[in-house]
């Protein structure tokens, strides 16, 4: 593009296309480890106000073929999740908040948002899935490890839209969840776990997950119902 700049987000090598006559974040989507949509990039932002807070909704390993170990104990928690989340995503979009999808990505490298959506609408457990599909206007980031932080660009994404709030859905509750909660709160962001929106393996695990997120990280654990009354 004329007078364009492209620049690269990490290990991921994602490349985003910024034009000088229009604010970073409003990218160019490209196959890669975070796809921007158009109407959610134009509200990017450097920063809130003084005692103004900002929060985004992650949707955390949701677009999956359920094709790995333990799937089958996962299975019966994801069933009864997908409506929360997709009623979540439903409101969320009405209140015009950020919705990010941290996913990941299997040991495909080469993979991308589009091609991970396809596999897993196509495969076997498509109908898990499909309530959840991103929009044009969700972000999408690319992990390869149990915390949505590790070796990503989304710590840099929420610093430079000013979220400091982060409701956590998805999978599984006493793995990536708690993992990524922990990294939430070591990072000064302020974390909120719908205890219904969080699929578990062992649900005496994800018990205690919860508890440990509440005690130790300050989390506050919700129910769907309660958020954003």
């Amino acid at each position: 593009m004329d007078g364009g700049e492209t620049r690269c987000f990490g290990p991921n090598v994602h490349r985003i296309t910024v034009r000088p006559d229009r604010p970073v974040g409003t990218g160019v989507r490209e196959s890669g480890a975070i796809s921007f949509g158009t109407p959610v990039a134009q509200r990017a932002q450097t920063g809130n106000p003084v005692g103004v807070s900002k929060t985004a909704l992650l949707v955390i390993d949701m677009i999956n073929t359920y094709d790995h170990k333990d799937a089958d104990l996962l299975l019966p928690s994801a069933g009864a999740v997908v409506p929360v989340v997709a009623d979540l995503l439903r409101r969320a979009r009405g209140r015009s908040l950020p919705v990010i999808y941290v996913n990941d990505n299997f040991g495909e490298w080469r993979s991308c948002r589009d091609e991970l959506l396809e596999e897993a609408l196509n495969g076997p457990h498509g109908s898990l899935v499909d309530p959840l599909k991103p929009d044009e206007d969700s972000l999408f980031v690319l992990k390869a490890r149990h915390s949505v932080f590790f070796e990503t660009p989304l710590e840099y994404l929420l610093r430079h839209q000013g979220i400091d709030q982060l409701v956590l859905t998805g999978q599984v509750t006493e793995q990536c969840v708690l993992y990524s909660a922990l990294d939430a709160h070591i990072r000064h962001f302020q974390v909120t776990v719908p205890k219904d929106a969080v699929a578990h393996i062992h649900e005496d695990l994800a018990q205690a997950a919860l508890r440990m997120m509440e005690r130790n990280m300050g989390a506050r654990v919700c129910t769907s119902e309660d958020l954003w009354r």
